[in-house]
């Protein structure tokens, strides 16, 4: 099973990275970060993460957008930090890596989580944010007439779902796509 959660670690430096990443689960969590990635580096430099899960899905969207600037607190037991409303989180380590030539995996171990407030689940518009992201972020990967088709029907879950955070997420996305087009002649 894949969960679509905010992925924070930090760098040698301690500094922040926020990205939305669907991590694995089977028995514990896998993290699988595309190369090249900070992601990646940050779990080389230092193997701790910290797995928040929101209903904010402008994080999701404003991450793939440029926005990571996220609220975030001190995580409580690994050197992390976790994005500050969301309703659960986990905090990871690396227990072993099985290495990729695309996407290496990161075997995770739970060393800590903690329940923050009620997740009351996605509506529609939510639930197509985080699937038009992920489709953001394969633009460099996907066929632009997939993309642009399956945007087409998710903007209709958008349109007759949405709240304020949903359509500002939603507009970034969009905005992002239409940049990607200009730049590609498309």
């Amino acid at each position: 099973m894949i969960r679509e959660s905010i992925i924070t670690t930090l760098s040698a430096a301690g500094e922040a990275h926020i990205a939305p990443m669907g991590v694995i689960w089977r028995d514990e969590p896998v993290l699988a970060p595309f190369r090249p990635s900070r992601t990646l580096d940050n779990l080389r430099e230092h193997p701790f993460a910290v797995i928040s899960h929101t209903e904010d899905v402008r994080v999701f969207a404003g991450a793939l957008t440029g926005r990571r600037d996220w609220p975030v607190n001190p995580a409580s037991v690994v050197r992390g930090v976790v994005l500050e409303g969301a309703h659960f989180h986990q905090e990871v380590e690396v227990a072993a890596v099985e290495e990729d030539a695309t996407r290496p995996r990161f075997r995770c171990r739970v060393v800590h989580e903690a329940v923050h407030g009620p997740f009351r689940g996605f509506n529609r518009a939510q639930a197509a944010v985080i699937e038009a992201a992920i489709l953001v972020s394969r633009l460099e990967l996907l066929p632009m007439e997939k993309i642009e088709r399956e945007m087409e029907y998710l903007r209709i879950a958008v349109e007759k779902t949405a709240g304020p955070r949903e359509q500002e997420a939603w507009g970034w996305l969009a905005a992002r796509l239409a940049a990607f087009r200009a730049e590609k002649g498309r």
